[in-house]
């Protein structure tokens, strides 16, 4: 018997265990159900193993409580993330159940629409002894290939390993509730529960502190590629000056040592009103803590919300898991177009780099980026820019009565027409700020009535039924806001 194969078809993919079940009957294998569950098997391994995901499969096809008991250890030791039960014919149900029991694992109970096999018995007779149970799983009857599989199968796998992935998250929290927002506001103990994240409280004084001892190269190397990257640096000699242009570097090469240091997965700094008025506003690190590059080269992204929003970055967390690690952006619903059904997005003075050219190449985003001077005590640089167009997921975790919720948006981000930006611009005076400009399906008078926070978080992409799925997962109620809402 071999040990399962891995077919890996990228980092970020999810880990996928396939069983196929057989009959466990000798008289009854051997003379009808061997020869038509065994090329389905091969069939299926063939099938999941071109799909985007890292597909964990045997050789054997399951029909001993012995073989059964071995293929879960196996697959628990490669770490599954989900499970493909496949019955293409008729399957003991009970041990269909023990093995799907024991994996305890997001799962798939699949067979074809062959009227030869009795795949749906198999497949019924499995499925009804789950509910029975209270094992949620989704059912699958059709043939591989079908639409199915790009509609629900996969975003049902990349749900499940985000919930996997989530689970021993920590999130570093630096300081506490920003300018009495509440909606930032979380229990943790409601996290640990819940979502199996864990919070790692840090005061925000604790990035000052280590900004100074960050070394002087390093400090001096990040001055070098933001001078020589973005598009303009508008030094003023007083609010923007080069020793507060090099201190915001210097919090947020701390901020990245901290987190590598303690372990964290994504962080939300509350920043104003102590650091945004009496140090410097923490908006490079906005701007390059989620982005997939900075001066050091190509790293991991690092979710970060503003203002202590926990569960805007938690948001954010979920929404990179079901992109794949994608860049996430951080925002405020600061006004919307009701007749064009577009919303206004800006944030405080920092928001990811990589929306302002959706590029994988630094250079490509930050030469469509200016810095200018904040307009907080404490000085130092705002990002400017306005975000590329192309297909968003806004999403946004709030509670009712302690219960959550998600709000999730499908929409495309755009450019405004000459004469509405020129609007804006005049309205927000002074005060500009790196925006997205989002047109959505919802209707917006009623995303007024639902929607629980001033802010929301999201990712290029479209992504709607992985969150759907991902909150069935989490026991979260998803409100899809899009056309129908």
């Amino acid at each position: 018997m071999a040990k399962p194969t891995t077919r890996a078809n990228g980092a970020s993919a999810p880990r996928v265990a396939l069983v196929t079940f057989g009959d466990e009957r000798d008289y009854m294998w051997e003379g009808y159900f061997r020869g038509l569950t065994e090329p389905r098997h091969a069939e299926a391994r063939d099938y999941l193993g071109n799909l985007p995901l890292d597909l964990l499969a045997f050789d054997e096809v399951a029909r001993s409580k012995t073989e059964i008991d071995r293929q879960v250890a196996e697959l628990q030791a490669a770490g599954a993330e989900a499970l493909f039960a496949h019955t293409p014919c008729w399957a003991t149900p009970n041990l269909a159940v023990r093995a799907i029991q024991a994996l305890d694992l997001p799962t798939v109970v699949m067979t074809s629409t062959s009227a030869a096999t009795h795949g749906m018995v198999g497949m019924l007779a499995t499925a009804g002894t789950l509910a029975q149970i209270g094992m949620d799983h989704m059912r699958v009857r059709d043939d591989f290939g079908a639409p199915v599989f790009e509609e629900e199968v996969l975003p049902f796998f990349r749900a499940a390993a985000a919930r996997a992935r989530l689970r021993g998250r920590v999130m570093g929290l630096f300081g506490g509730r920003s300018l009495g927002i509440d909606t930032g506001t979380f229990d943790p103990m409601q996290w640990r529960a819940q979502f199996g994240v864990d919070v790692n409280h840090i005061d925000q004084l604790e990035i000052v502190r280590r900004a100074e001892l960050v070394d002087a190269d390093r400090v001096a190397s990040m001055m070098d590629w933001a001078k020589r990257s973005f598009a303009s640096i508008d030094f003023d000699g007083k609010k923007l000056t080069e020793e507060r242009l090099e201190f915001q570097l210097r919090c947020y090469l701390a901020n990245k040592d901290i987190n590598a240091e303690q372990g964290l997965d994504f962080i939300s700094v509350k920043c104003m009103t102590e650091l945004s008025d009496h140090y410097v506003p923490q908006c490079i690190s906005a701007a390059l803590m989620p982005s997939p590059f900075d001066a050091e080269g190509a790293k991991p992204t690092c979710s970060m919300s503003c203002e202590a929003d926990g569960d805007g970055a938690l948001s954010m967390e979920m929404l990179k898991l079901v992109s794949g690690g994608s860049a996430t952006l951080f925002a405020d619903v600061s006004h919307m177009d009701t007749d064009k059904n577009i919303l206004y997005l800006p944030n405080c003075g920092g928001m990811c780099a990589w929306f302002a050219g959706r590029s994988e190449e630094a250079r490509d985003n930050l030469q469509r980026i200016e810095l200018r001077p904040s307009v907080r005590p404490g000085g130092g640089a705002t990002t400017y820019f306005k975000a590329a167009p192309g297909p968003v997921t806004l999403a946004r975790l709030y509670r009712v009565a302690g219960e959550y919720r998600m709000a999730i948006l499908p929409g495309e981000a755009v450019q405004l027409s000459d004469d509405d930006l020129a609007a804006f611009v005049r309205e927000r005076g002074k005060h500009q700020l790196p925006t997205a400009f989002v047109r959505v399906e919802a209707d917006l008078e009623q995303f007024i009535e639902e929607f629980g926070s001033n802010h929301i978080s999201g990712v290029a992409g479209l992504w709607v039924r992985e969150l759907e799925l991902l909150c069935e997962m989490l026991d979260v109620e998803p409100v899809v806001m899009d056309g129908g809402f």
